[in-house]
């Protein structure tokens, strides 16, 4: 699954958007809305998380977002494949939430 959290300009991150497990629908929903922060499995069918950030890096709409994936794939290939598509940051399930909220929070809206 991946969502899409629209910060709020002067508060935390209070919504997340879950979209069915398709990257075309995510693909769909950021070229029309823009996001300050996708959190993505890396896991997904059809095409998978990594060409998902690859896309999401190359659109304008969505270029600026912080990109976190969180995935069960814990080898360091894994990391450093995510990285190279574009992601930000990378989590290991199952995620530390305090880690992952303290990183959220401190995301500044675009």
């Amino acid at each position: 699954m991946s969502c899409a959290i629209r910060l709020p300009r002067s508060s935390r991150p209070r919504r997340c958007w879950p979209w069915s497990p398709s990257s075309a629908n995510a693909l769909e929903k950021a070229a029309t809305e823009k996001y300050d922060v996708f959190l993505l499995d890396i896991g997904l069918p059809g095409m998978d998380g990594n060409e998902l950030a690859r896309r999401l890096r190359a659109s304008s709409q969505s270029a600026h977002a912080t990109l976190i994936a969180v995935t069960g794939y814990g080898q360091e290939y894994g990391k450093e494949s995510a990285i190279a598509a574009g992601f930000d940051y990378y989590f290991v399930k199952p995620a530390n939430p305090k880690l992952l909220v303290e990183l959220l929070a401190g995301i500044n809206p675009a």
